[in-house]
């Protein structure tokens, strides 16, 4: 339940906010919310660790995914967590070479550099940056792709098992005239 807490109140804040460019996915006419509960590896956009399985918690926010959009502007997540008996730097080495196919991977588990914490100051940039991202204790966490179009994996220990989270975000504003490639 909070995941879909946490989307509605992202939803609410992207109405409110100018969003930057994207490819535009929907003519400037249509409206349109989904929200479904089991997104794919291909809605993510990242392969499903080999032997893996569904996360499972008390709230049951496994897997989840969501879109917003209105007037040529929108937004689509999909998050995806997954259990593995594997270790950490196994999986970490397996998504640094998923996420290679969306340009070099940003490392955001201990980023303390200027260029990886960087906040873009041109409102125009499709550079993808670490900002305040952090991985959960004792993680990591790597991302690729730009500022519109970010793929983003997130590894933990879990007891004997690894958890791994995997998450798309594509923002998109049709009337903006910069557009990053799909």
């Amino acid at each position: 339940m909070r995941l879909v807490a946490t989307i509605f109140l992202c939803a609410i804040l992207f109405a409110l906010a100018p969003q930057p460019s994207f490819a535009q996915e929907h003519d400037k006419d249509s409206i349109g919310l989904t929200l479904g509960k089991n997104p794919s590896a291909k809605d993510i956009g990242l392969p499903v660790y080999p032997g893996s399985k569904p996360h499972h918690e008390e709230s049951n926010d496994s897997a989840a995914k969501f879109g917003l959009w209105g007037g040529g502007s929108g937004f689509k997540l999909s998050v995806l967590k997954m259990d593995t008996p594997d270790a950490p730097d196994k999986v970490a080495a397996f998504y640094k070479k998923a996420l290679a196919k969306y340009g070099k991977d940003l490392d955001c588990t201990n980023s303390q550099s200027q260029s990886d914490r960087r906040r873009t100051d041109d409102e125009n940039s499709k550079a993808l940056a670490c900002d305040d991202d952090k991985p959960d204790a004792n993680g990591m966490l790597f991302k690729a792709g730009t500022k519109n179009k970010q793929h983003i994996v997130s590894i933990a220990p879990n007891g004997k098992d690894t958890l791994y989270k995997l998450a798309s975000v594509s923002i998109w504003d049709s009337d903006k005239k910069n557009h990053d490639a799909k």
